[in-house]
């Protein structure tokens, strides 16, 4: 009985045509996952990643711009509605990697390698594809029928794959097989990757451009990426090809001004290479990722220290450090309070680019905060926003309650973020967002008070 059915399931799996809306029809082969097992198998997986790499804090302008563009092409991805979620770890080598069931991650140095939106949106268009595609858990089910005999597959259709996955010491984590894909898998999302650009409004031949840039560039920081993806060969001709079934489009999206401001805020940093990866990951690596209350201390001097940014003059306790450049996102904290991921306490300092500049400032901060929500759905208002004075310019002061990277007793304390908006002379949104847990909002107020107090915007 066992046996017909198994046969059955396999028939099923190769007979059935998926009704997926894309000129390319995704391929689904033999998956013994159920799709709540994928998306759980992937979020474990994702909760290891920034114990191994180092992740930007999913706050940060340059995380939820890559948030933002990955939600908008998964949007017209086809088949299951996966939950995605897009993270940026600050790598320099050009590389990029999707979990099963929805996590992607996008290195620093693929950002900066991208000569325009298109080009990135294609590296993502890419990950996605193999999201939808499952080649993760489909190569994963080939291992474990070539070590299980058939009765025993018949046990895992009727039960858990998951727990099967672990006795066989099978795992989706950093540099596991399961994550490196065939040349086979490489030409399937390039042709559905293809098909996403296309129907999200880029430029569908920018994929395949950007591949064969980093393929003829070579050298180290291309090297891992060709290692996880293998050239399928042909591909420009076999894009090209594909490309030339759509409907033809008068004009396409290339550039943004976001990305343009991603892009400068990019050229400032100076992600880590795999070999100061490594070094970091046998002393330890980020650990917990969590700071254990206790261990940060809020205490900041009154001696201020003067930081001149090409947007803005501020001044800082001179017992804080500084991360950042005269051209970059800024994030000013005490020891100790910044994670790998978060800060725990201390100020974050960035530019917001609205698609309307001459909207009034209440209606871009209003449109500032739901792009900040999107990133952090715990994040939430309380209290109504106030108009404030920011060096005698307007602004806006919005109050907000979150989750803290503090954790006591094993879980997160509540946060407190103070988000202060004003305007450049550009009409983008320079804002603050000043952080802190609740219990030492109002010991740390005053700092904060102090700092804004010094702020002149340029």
């Amino acid at each position: 009985m066992k046996f017909s059915r198994i046969v059955a399931l396999i028939l099923i799996g190769l007979l059935l045509v998926p009704s997926l809306p894309a000129r390319v029809t995704p391929t689904h082969g033999i998956d013994l996952f159920s799709a709540q097992e994928e998306v759980q198998a992937g979020q474990q997986a994702a909760a290891e990643v920034p114990k191994q790499l180092p992740i930007l804090p999913d706050s940060s302008p340059l995380s939820q711009y890559i948030s933002n563009l990955g939600h908008k092409l998964a949007e017209h991805a086809p088949g299951e509605k996966w939950p995605y979620h897009f993270h940026v770890v600050n790598q320099k080598e050009i590389n990029a990697f999707a979990l099963p069931g929805g996590p992607i991650f996008v290195n620093v140095g693929t950002i900066q390698a991208a000569d325009n939106e298109a080009q990135l949106a294609g590296v993502i268009a890419h990950e996605i594809s193999h999201v939808v595609q499952r080649h993760g858990t489909r190569a994963a089910t080939k291992q474990m029928a070539a070590q299980l005999p058939l009765a025993a597959i018949g046990g895992i259709l009727g039960g858990g794959t998951l727990g099967h996955m672990a006795t066989q010491g099978i795992s989706f984590g950093i540099g596991s097989y399961f994550l490196k894909n065939s040349r086979e898998a490489e030409k399937e999302a390039d042709l559905l990757g293809t098909d996403i650009l296309y129907d999200t409004g880029y430029d569908p031949h920018a994929m395949a451009q950007f591949f064969e840039k980093i393929k003829q560039q070579g050298g180290s920081p291309s090297m891992q990426f060709l290692s996880d993806h293998p050239d399928p060969g042909n591909r420009v001709e076999y894009v090209s090809a594909e490309v030339r079934t759509l409907p033809s489009k008068q004009t396409y999206l290339a550039d943004s001004s976001d990305f343009r401001q991603v892009k400068q805020e990019v050229a400032g940093m100076k992600p880590m290479t795999a070999q100061e990866i490594a070094a970091w990951q046998k002393s330890g690596g980020a650990g917990s990722q969590a700071v254990i209350a206790g261990n940060v201390s809020p205490a900041a001097s009154q001696n201020l220290r003067a930081f001149n940014h090409d947007d803005y003059q501020i001044a800082y306790p001179d017992n804080w450090q500084l991360i950042g450049d005269h051209t970059s996102a800024v994030t000013i904290a005490p020891p100790n309070g910044v994670t790998q991921n978060a800060v725990a306490i201390g100020v974050m300092i960035s530019a917001y680019q609205p698609e309307e500049p001459n909207a009034s400032l209440d209606n871009n901060t209003h449109a500032l905060l739901a792009s900040l929500r999107q990133s952090n759905p715990d994040l939430r208002q309380i209290g109504n926003d106030e108009q404030i004075r920011v060096n005698n310019a307007e602004g806006k002061s919005v109050e907000l309650i979150g989750s803290s990277p503090i954790q006591q007793n094993g879980r997160p304390i509540q946060e407190r973020d103070w988000l202060v908006t004003t305007r450049r002379s550009d009409g983008a949104l320079l804002y603050l967002v000043f952080i802190s847990p609740d219990k030492d909002a109002s010991s740390l107020r005053p700092t904060f008070e102090q700092m804004l107090r010094t702020l002149k915007v340029k």
